[in-house]
């Protein structure tokens, strides 16, 4: 049902806008984010996303950017304040001045990087304490587990020799 909604919906965007193509690349992604540490890093990353891409000169410039909300105090209903940008402030106007004063430096490629492809992999952002409690109460390895593999290369199939064989086959 949803597949075909979605090819409607694309069918219908793309013949009133006279363009072509799909409209969304991929799934839909989410990570867990360690809030403590990274929430105010990923929420700059976000925000400056299309600063990145060139497609606007600041982040304040996009109409559904929520650094109007957080940054210049244009209030947005769909956003629900975090206690930790709670903390930035004991007063609206201190919490946007200090929110603000969050982009006066530059996320570092490395956190960019990171956040990009913890983001992609749907992995937990955070410290390692933080993924640790998360595999403790999931009961499971939460990032980097190494599923599937190429199946061509020397090493898979080498690995693939030593394991158990029932009835001549390989169990995979």
């Amino acid at each position: 049902m949803m597949q075909s909604l979605g090819r409607n919906y694309v069918r219908y965007i793309n013949l009133t806008y006279q363009r072509t193509g799909t409209l969304w690349e991929g799934r839909f992604k989410s990570s867990i984010v360690d809030s403590e540490i990274y929430l105010l890093t990923v929420y700059r990353y976000i925000e400056l996303n299309l600063v990145r891409a060139n497609m606007v000169r600041l982040p304040g410039e996009y109409a559904w950017s929520s650094y109007r909300h957080n940054a210049m105090g244009i209030h947005i209903a769909l956003i629900n304040e975090h206690e930790n940008y709670l903390k930035l402030g004991d007063t609206e106007s201190s919490r946007l001045v200090n929110y603000r004063s969050l982009f006066d430096s530059e996320i570092t490629k490395n956190s960019v990087d990171e956040i990009r492809k913890y983001s992609n992999k749907e992995w937990i952002i955070g410290s390692e304490k933080f993924k640790r409690q998360i595999e403790s109460a999931k009961g499971r390895k939460v990032n980097d587990v190494n599923w599937g593999g190429d199946r061509k290369s020397k090493q898979f199939k080498s690995s693939a020799l030593r394991l158990p064989q029932k009835n001549g086959r390989f169990n995979f």
